[in-house]
């Protein structure tokens, strides 16, 4: 078993989708080991997307993520975790997203784009600590 983290961000959260996407997750034989509803503080924000410090974009993410509760899940699956989650959720960008992804069903835009999957192993683990409170 290998472990991943997704993240279902503020408007699928105030919109009331995320039974929706936990359910698609389930139904793809990934397994919820962890999850907590939260609102990021502006600290934990910065440290968490700090892979994107000094980009244009930064301050605008950074708000857009404080603006209101996510749900944080660690996952695990048989297999390679990080990139199948990734399969499923599509891509970033909800317009090129292909039918049947979470991003294709769920969001609306490049930023509001509904869930964050961590891109590797090592940032999986980094997230779950930041999120998970993990050493």
């Amino acid at each position: 078993m290998s472990r991943t983290y997704l993240m279902i961000k503020p408007e699928a959260v105030e919109s009331g989708k995320q039974g929706e996407i936990i359910d698609l997750l389930l139904k793809n034989r990934f397994r919820v080991v962890r999850m907590k509803q939260f609102r990021f503080d502006g600290p934990r924000a910065r440290a968490f997307y700090a892979v994107h410090e000094g980009k244009p974009f930064f301050e605008g993410l950074i708000s857009y993520i404080t603006s209101g509760d996510v749900v944080g899940l660690e996952l695990e699956k048989e297999g390679a975790a990080v990139e199948l989650l990734r399969e499923l959720v599509g891509a970033t960008d909800p317009a090129n997203a292909r039918p049947g992804t979470i991003r294709y069903a769920y969001g609306t835009d490049l930023q509001h784009n509904a869930v964050h999957a961590s891109d590797s192993q090592p940032n999986a683990e980094k997230e779950l600590a930041i999120v998970f409170g993990e050493p």
